[in-house]
């Protein structure tokens, strides 16, 4: 069969797609993927077939970070936000019609288009006006529900979900139909998510029930649409991964400090923050650069610099680990037992930062306002046997990666082989 798989994001965005991809061509499908053009030789190297749409995925990250950095700390500051916005979403709307039309190119023929969070509004449209079927991967809750913010009843929190959806289709209202006009559809009418899953589309969970108590029975009634598969990451090897184990082994277990593809804004006073407070406690630090360029900050005995990691591999031998709540991150961070400190940049994060708590298996607060003394204070929060033992059990319940590509790319299969064009 001919599987297109289309998204547009960072690589925590790309991976999980990527995953399946991957297990669909070791079956022997035909597997194209259209990605940012800097992670096309990443995407490559994993074994699908992939061109380039949109911009690069470096290209928004900063302004990514200093929006929600305003958004939580100061949102009155109107024209920041908006600039800030603009930055986001300025390439990607001006890029739209040309990753549909990439898209389009790759549908012909296609037994199923296959998407992410980033892409999924575009790419149903594609799916309509050519009547493939279409499947689209969530990790982490976005169809309106009550359980993904816990803090507000449930009806309030379903509403509120709802209402998010609907104000991003009014923001993009305008280049959507753009493209629809050019398919031959009508404008569009409503929020994209409820025209995906109103069409019947596959909705998979690339997520454990485990990491949202309560949601499964939430959707019990659509539990075929929206089925459950876990977390989805490539646990790629790294060239630093022989030189971190020897370091690991060579003294206690560390504490992992990572931040994912966006950049902290003071890479020197984000390792000293890191040091002392590790310092403090009598820690060992591991700091795992991904996106940001730590090469010219003070170094210490007890903190060592790597730059990508197989996360799978290094969490187990830690005691915590300190990250920014991203959707591979959390899940992997899970499934080695360990407790997490989340500093998260977005609302996507802290939708995680919120799991975590509501689990006790660690804490979370705004990456902007971590401070020595907040670090401190949430470190000696979970390095207690409590956490531990929470982080332990919960461990259990997390599906291995294998695993869960295996059942993804299951349900693919089965959902293209059994469901017409529409």
């Amino acid at each position: 069969m001919k599987f297109v798989l289309a998204t547009w994001g960072s690589r925590g965005d790309i991976e999980p797609i990527l995953a399946v991809g991957r297990e669909l061509v070791r079956r022997g499908h035909h597997v194209q993927m259209a990605v940012p053009p800097d992670l096309v030789a990443f995407t490559e190297a994993a074994g699908p077939q992939a061109v380039a749409f949109g911009p690069d995925s470096k290209s928004v990250l900063d302004a990514h970070r200093d929006f929600w950095t305003c958004f939580f700390r100061s949102p009155w500051k109107l024209r920041e936000l908006i600039r800030s916005r603009v930055e986001i979403a300025g390439p990607l709307l001006r890029g739209w019609q040309d990753m549909s039309a990439t898209l389009i190119s790759m549908a012909e023929g296609a037994d199923l288009i296959f998407t992410g969070i980033n892409f999924e509004d575009a790419a149903a449209n594609v799916a309509v006006r050519y009547g493939v079927p279409m499947a689209t991967l969530h990790y982490f809750p976005l169809r309106p529900n009550g359980q993904v913010l816990p803090f507000l009843p449930a009806r309030l929190g379903r509403a509120a979900v709802t209402a998010f959806w609907w104000m991003s289709w009014r923001g993009t209202k305008k280049v959507e139909d753009a493209q629809r006009r050019d398919l031959g559809l009508p404008p569009s009418k409503g929020s994209a998510p409820r025209r995906i899953t109103e069409r019947g589309s596959l909705e998979i969970q690339a997520y454990d029930e485990a990491c949202f108590p309560g949601l499964a029975q939430e959707w019990a009634r659509c539990r075929e649409q929206r089925p459950f598969v876990g977390t989805l990451t490539l646990e790629l090897s790294s060239p630093d991964d022989s030189e971190v184990a020897d370091w690991i082994a060579a003294g206690t277990p560390p504490i992992f400090f990572g931040f994912g593809s966006i950049p902290v804004e003071s890479p020197s006073e984000t390792i000293a923050m890191i040091a002392s407070a590790c310092s403090r406690l009598g820690e060992r630090a591991l700091v795992g650069a991904a996106g940001t360029n730590f090469g010219n900050v003070p170094q210490f005995d007890h903190v060592k610099l790597a730059g990508t990691l197989n996360y799978s591999t290094v969490f187990p031998a830690c005691r915590a680990v300190v990250h920014h709540g991203g959707s591979g991150t959390t899940p992997i961070a899970m499934r080695a037992g360990v407790p997490q400190v989340i500093l998260y940049w977005d609302m996507a994060h802290a939708v995680s930062g919120s799991s975590v708590k509501r689990l006790k298996v660690g804490t979370a607060r705004r990456f902007s306002t971590a401070t020595e003394e907040s670090l401190v204070a949430d470190l000696r929060t979970i390095l207690v046997p409590d956490y531990a033992d929470r982080a332990k059990a919960l461990a259990t319940r997390i599906t291995e990666p294998a695993q869960s590509a295996s059942a993804a790319a299951d349900l693919l299969e089965r959902f293209a082989r059994s469901t017409p064009g529409r």
